[in-house]
């Protein structure tokens, strides 16, 4: 199984990107995706999370800004990220996870600043 982040960049305050998340290798759609991020000195934490079902969850930090959603049909999980703060710069990770099984992505660099 393997996933590939993209969409990372440089934004300024204030702004807009999405992360995309591409997974192979197996039956996407039972999975449940999440993204985590993780700045530097500072320990991974949970951002968004989405069920197979399609329920989602998101830290109190991004909620109102952030919207995680999955294309079943292309295997692919998305996380919309708006209004982004100098705070959001991280290395943004993909996770998918089905019974015992727990698959990361390599990361994806997100910094926010002028």
């Amino acid at each position: 199984v393997q996933l590939v982040e993209s969409g990372g960049g440089l934004v300024q305050p204030g702004g807009s990107l999405r992360l995309s998340c591409e997974v192979s290798g197996t039956t996407f759609s039972g999975y449940a995706m999440a993204w985590y991020r993780q700045a530097p000195g500072k320990q991974r934490e949970l951002v968004a999370g989405i069920s197979s079902t399609g329920s989602t969850n998101y830290a109190d930090s991004v909620r109102g800004r952030f919207a995680i959603s999955k294309d079943n049909a292309k295997n692919t999980a998305y996380l919309q990220m708006n209004s982004l703060k100098p705070e959001d710069t991280a290395v943004y990770y993909c996770n998918a996870e089905y019974a015992i099984w727990n698959y990361w992505g390599q990361g994806t660099q997100v910094t926010v600043s002028s």
